[in-house]
């Protein structure tokens, strides 16, 4: 699987990083602010069956203390699988959720962050002949790293994964769907930019 991840914002963010006022310091301290984004696209083509996909995830964060971060987080994800004979099965999934975060050391440059979240999902399945609307949640745990460019701008990766998630479709006597995911690979990296304020 090929992914690309971008930076919502990260066009502007190089073109600007250079360009602040170096009067705040890098690193994070308690009581700071920052708003982080990614965007991601995926495309997968195996014979005549083609699977593509994007999300975008702004998320915004407090320090409540020096090391702890308690933040909300919002996502759209996009799916569509094409069978090659003109049948598309499209997915969105809308979420909205909690996050607190862990910084090893987060007054330097460079730091470890463990992250976890959790999200309530809303999913609608078209197929062109049905529409299914699924209902759920997730709890992600995974584990990252943050370096600052600059006094307001950082680069973050999150390194893995680890999830459950289990959503249910939205009519009477339906079976939920769960899911267990433990993703170690390079499949599993996404990028980010985060903006301190």
């Amino acid at each position: 699987m090929k992914k690309i991840v971008l930076s919502a914002v990260a066009i502007l963010a190089f073109g600007f990083a250079n360009a602040q006022d170096s009067t705040g310091g890098k690193g994070f301290a308690n009581g700071d602010v920052f708003i982080s984004g990614s965007v991601g696209f995926s495309s997968i083509k195996e014979g005549d069956v083609k699977t593509s996909g994007f999300v975008v995830a702004p998320k915004v964060g407090f320090f409540v203390t020096d090391n702890i971060v308690l933040g909300g987080a919002i996502g759209f994800q996009g799916t569509t699988v094409d069978d090659g004979i003109g049948e598309d099965v499209k997915t969105n999934t809308i979420s909205a959720g909690l996050f607190g975060r862990y910084y090893a050391t987060p007054s330097s440059d460079f730091s470890v962050f463990g992250e976890l979240g959790v999200n309530y999902l809303s999913s609608k399945e078209d197929d062109g002949v049905t529409e299914d609307k699924l209902n759920g949640f997730n709890i992600v745990l995974a584990p990252g790293v943050s370096y600052f460019i600059s006094d307001h701008f950082a680069l973050e990766a999150a390194i893995g994964v680890l999830s459950y998630e289990t959503e249910k479709p939205d009519v009477d006597g339906a079976e939920s769907r769960n899911t267990f995911n433990l993703g170690l690979g390079l499949d599993d990296i996404t990028l980010g930019l985060v903006y301190k304020f």
